[in-house]
Formats: C-alpha cells, structure tokens, sequence
C-alpha cells in the first residue's frame, strides 16, 4: 500500500497539477490552443527528440529488440483497434482519434518517471524507456499526422506533408551525432535542453486547456472501451510478445511496464492541430491518465511476479 501511496503522490500528482493549471488558464484568458499544439509539433517534440537520442548510450542488438517488440506490439494494437471501429459506423475522422488512442501512449511525461521510480535510475532500464519514448514519438508525429491528414486531404498529400515535418530530421540528427560522437556545441545545447525540457509542460498545459473546453455529456460512451484495450489489454498484448521473443529480466519489466501507459497527450496535441475530434481524443486522455492510476501500479507490481 506504501508504494501504491508513493506512485501516486510522485507520479500522478505533478502530472495533476499541471492538468490543473491548464484548465484554470484556459478558464480565465481562453488560451490559442492551435497557436500550442504548433509550438508541440514543430518546436517542442523536434528539441525533445533529438535531446534525447543524442543523450542515450545503447548497444544496436538492445535496439533492434525494442524495435521489433514495438513493431509487434503496435501492429496487434492496430489491429485490435480497427476491429472495435468496425463494431458500429464511424466516420474515417472519429476511427482514426479512436484508434490513436489504443496506438499512443504516454512514454514522457508519465512513463519516464515511472520508470525512474520502479528501477531506481538504472541506466539500462532508463535507455530501454528512452527508447520506447523516441519510437513512440517518432510514430506519434508520423502515422499519426498521416493517418488524419489521409482522412481530410488524401494519402499522398498527407506522405508528402510528413517530410515537412521537423521530427524525422531530428531524429536523424541526433543520431549521426550520437554514433559519429560529435560533440554539440555549449550554446546549442542549451537552448536545445530548454526547448526538451518544456515539452511536457506545454502538453500537459494544452491537454488541461481542452479539458476546460469539454462538456461532459458522455455523448461518447461506447468510445470507452478504447480506454480499457489501452490500460488491460494492451499489457497482455505485451506479456505475450515478451515471453514469445524470450526477453527477460530488466529489459522485459521494462518493455511490460511502458506498455500499460495511458494515452498519450500527443494523440490530442494532433487531434487540436487538424480538428479532429478534439474534444473526444482529449476526454479519452484524460479518463485513460485518471484510470491508470490504478492499473498502472497492478502491472507494476504484477512485473515483479512475472518476470
């Protein structure tokens, strides 16, 4: 119960407040929530990301693991999504917010010091986080910001769209710095350390902000099962894909862990930056990060049994 108790006043509680403090913003001066969900997208998750890939050490072999669970794992969510639309008629725009939900989840903002909390800081545990967080970025603002865009103005303009975005050349900027150890100059890195470190500020910020906006008439209630494939079923998923490619240990506490998060802020930054859904993809957020308070300590604890 002690531990229970300490999860949720060091993980939940910060993450609460920041909620807070963007609904009562929003409440009082009615915030620009596309003028914040564009400083996301192009400014605060590019920082982020290359922050972040510039930072971790990890061996190609650890990598190439994660890679393929991540794929797998994302893939039956995919699926499993898809089928739940098909239950009753939805338009291509509402399919879409509803699948992201089961698809992205919340890495950062909540996975990051959930991760640090459960492993102490271990430097192995805490790169394997990382690197689910940068891949679940990276398909976030790439499948994503696709799959919308295809919904609204056709697929090929939404591919061609992607590669104006900032995200896939940050990756590949940090990575080439990484791997060819070049080192960032002092007043780069700086301003980059400012701009990652305001990420989930801003997020949980614009995600309070649409919270605000919302009127809660449960208009949306067969949409809630999407909430539990994220918070259940998604970590069965993951246990199962865990035992059938034999991980163990750390990196598969790891893996299982991240996999029970809530649905990320980011499935609402790109619902309010192309107007879809945004009301739905941010009260599905919001619900998912309220429930997971209790799911996420049960697979926590359930990792140190299974694994």
């Amino acid at each position: 119960m002690s531990e229970m108790l300490y999860i949720l006043r060091t993980v939940l509680l910060p993450i609460f407040i920041m909620i807070i403090l963007g609904f009562v913003l929003q409440k009082k001066f009615t915030l620009d929530l596309k003028t914040l969900a564009k400083l996301n997208i192009y400014v605060f998750v590019p920082g982020f990301i290359f922050v972040k890939f510039y930072k971790t050490n990890f061996e190609i072999h650890l990598l190439l693991y994660i890679v393929a669970f991540f794929i797998i794992y994302i893939f039956i969510l995919f699926l499993v999504g898809k089928i739940l639309t098909l239950f009753k008629k939805r338009d291509k725009g509402e399919a879409t917010t509803l699948t992201n939900s089961v698809l992205f989840f919340n890495s950062g903002n909540y996975g990051v010091p959930v991760n640090d909390l459960v492993f102490k800081g271990d430097p192995l545990a805490m790169s394997v986080q990382v690197i689910v967080l940068s891949l679940q970025n990276i398909f976030t603002f790439s499948y994503g910001i696709f799959a919308i865009q295809s919904a609204q103005i056709g697929k090929l303009k939404a591919m061609l769209g992607y590669f104006k975005m900032p995200v896939l050349y940050a990756l590949l900027f940090a990575i080439t710095l990484n791997y060819a150890d070049v080192p960032v100059p002092e007043f780069i890195w700086t301003p980059a350390n400012y701009v990652a470190d305001a990420m989930i500020a801003i997020a949980l910020i614009m995600l309070g902000a649409q919270i605000a906006n919302i009127n809660f008439s449960l208009k949306w209630p067969s949409t809630y099962v999407f909430i539990f494939v994220r918070l259940v079923v998604g970590p069965i998923i993951a246990f199962i894909i865990i035992k059938i490619m034999g991980i163990e240990d750390i990196i598969a506490q790891t893996l299982f862990i991240a996999s029970a998060m809530p649905t990320s802020v980011n499935s609402s930054v790109i619902a309010q930056e192309y107007d879809n859904y945004p009301e739905l993809a941010a009260e599905l957020v919001f619900l998912s990060t309220l429930l997971s308070s209790i799911t996420v300590v049960v697979v926590i604890y359930a990792s140190q049994i299974l694994f």
